[in-house]
């Protein structure tokens, strides 16, 4: 599809040396530059360096003045604290990194882990639901996981309260990997410092922000997205109509993944969002046996659609007509592109121009707003 052959990071081999890992890190760092950008860079320039060498240009191109990239020395103070906490720096392509999390759409370049890395090369479920679980919903996550840690899989999820407490704690001793919001070095919510030690200790934690950093509201959809990008299925216990477990089932369905909901009755508003998940076509799920049967179902595969390919105009235009065609509602970039009727290959540079000039902003999945 058209947004296969816009997003997905080309092959490159993760950074072997120390000013190699900095590099990376400063790329990735930089104002503006969010996952697809490191990886468009990165194809364009070759390396982190070159990258990083072009990118004032790039944005003097685009109108931003005196841009500069992260600095040398905040990158490597970052890599020394983690060396400190016994953090490990996870880079794409390595030992350690994600398969399925690698094959998204807009995978993070790096991730700060704490633990088990090798719990990563294990097949995971992810496990997300309601922060006020009912007495229920709780005890159905902690069935559901410990079915799905006995045949093998790992839980991944948010170390939320709630389900995502219940999933973990079943999980501790059979795998359990929480992705975080906030840096992995960050206890959030602070009612689960104990869980977030015990974790560190017999699971993982994972997450793409700087070491140190507190969580805001807008990390939480792309904290999501690693959750089902990494996992085979993602299963829903309880959530509201609106919930960020539903987020999380959105990226789950763009990602190709399973999405499975335990119904609930419909005068429970912590019902409503697994309810809805159902009537719109995701599994109804009684027990981890559900579960295992899904995921023995063969998936099948959409044909790719080659896109028509024509010359696109001239900057100034490209931009308006691409400003013209966005809103405030995100739309995804492949829908963009067919509205353009371009080659993909030839509207990615605009969009870097204007990510940079801070027009356009990319959220979660890929998808595009304008600012």
């Amino acid at each position: 599809m058209a947004s296969d052959l816009l997003s997905t990071p080309p092959p490159l081999a993760p950074p072997k040396t120390w000013d190699a890992t900095v590099s990376w890190l400063r790329l990735i760092r930089s104002h503006r530059v969010g996952p697809t950008t490191f990886f468009r860079l990165l194809a364009e320039h070759g390396t982190a360096e070159a990258a990083l060498q072009a990118l004032p240009a790039i944005a003097g191109k685009a109108g931003v003045a005196k841009y500069a990239p992260f600095s040398a020395k905040a990158a490597e103070q970052e890599l020394k604290i983690g060396k400190r906490i016994g953090a490990t720096l996870v880079c794409y392509g390595a030992a350690g990194y994600p398969a399925l999390l690698a094959e998204i759409n807009d995978p993070p370049p790096l991730i700060w882990a704490i633990g088990d890395v090798s719990l990563t090369e294990r097949p995971a479920i992810a496990l997300v639901g309601a922060r006020n679980a009912s007495s229920l919903g709780t005890r159905m996550a902690t069935s559901l996981a410990t079915g799905l840690g006995e045949a093998g899989f790992t839980i991944a999820s948010g170390l939320a309260r709630g389900i995502d407490t219940a999933a973990h704690l079943a999980t501790l001793d059979t795998g359990t990997v929480a992705i975080q919001a906030g840096g992995v070095d960050v206890t959030y919510p602070k009612e689960n410092a104990a869980l977030h030690d015990q974790i560190a200790k017999s699971g993982l934690r994972l997450s793409e922000q700087p070491l140190g950093m507190e969580p805001i509201a807008r990390h939480f959809p792309r904290r999501n997205r690693i959750i089902s990008g990494m996992s085979r299925a993602v299963v829903v216990v309880e959530a509201a109509a609106k919930s960020g477990s539903l987020i999380t089932a959105r990226e789950a369905l763009d990602q190709g993944r399973d999405v499975l909901a335990v119904p609930g009755h419909p005068f429970d508003a912590r019902a409503a969002g697994c309810n809805m998940l159902i009537r719109d076509g995701a599994a109804l799920l009684r027990s981890s046996k559900d579960i295992l049967e899904a995921l023995a179902k063969p998936q099948p595969k959409a044909a790719p659609k080659t896109p028509r390919k024509r010359p696109v105009h001239n900057a100034g235009p490209a931009h308006a007509q691409i400003l013209g065609l966005l809103g405030p509602t995100p739309v995804a970039e492949d829908q963009l592109i067919r509205d353009l009727d371009v080659h993909p290959d030839l509207v990615t540079p605009q969009l870097l121009a204007l990510e940079l000039e801070g027009k356009i902003t990319r959220q979660a999945g890929g998808l595009l707003s304008r600012l």
